[in-house]
């Protein structure tokens, strides 16, 4: 099995709910675009890094997925220069909210997150959306 697969299908075990698999949606972008709003708040060089090193990371899985993440992850950067002065507050304020919906999404589930186990599956999450929207358009990856 290849390393992608593996890592999907044990994210998968704590994201059959389809409530919390619905939450999982909203809340993982959120969390995502959250961070590079963070990172970019501090200094947008610092946001750049963080996108390079998470599409490393990407590309050790999956060449297509981190094609397709590259194409989020600039998304989710172009709406942060209108933000201005106020990209911090409304960071803190989509994380924590975000973060709240995660949770009881877990609740709900009833099995806890599952970076709990291993960290790396904070990246996971966005690429495992993104394989759904993969698989839905016939695209390998």
């Amino acid at each position: 099995m290849r390393k992608i697969d593996d890592l999907f299908a044990r994210y998968g075990e704590s994201h059959r709910n389809p409530a919390n698999k619905a939450i999982h949606w909203i809340c993982v972008p959120l969390i995502t675009w959250s961070v590079v709003a963070a990172l970019w708040a501090w200094s947008p060089v610092a946001a750049y890094i963080g996108i390079a090193l998470a599409l490393a990371f990407y590309v050790w899985l999956s060449p297509s997925i981190a094609l397709g993440m590259l194409a989020v992850l600039a998304l989710m950067v172009y709406p942060l220069a209108w933000l201005g002065a106020n990209v911090l507050a409304v960071t803190a304020v989509v994380f924590v909210l975000a973060w709240i919906g995660q949770f009881v999404g877990h609740m709900i589930e009833g099995r806890k997150p599952s970076f709990f186990e291993d960290l790396k599956f904070l990246l996971i999450g966005p690429a495992w959306l993104l394989g759904f929207v993969y698989r839905r358009a016939g695209i390998r990856y």
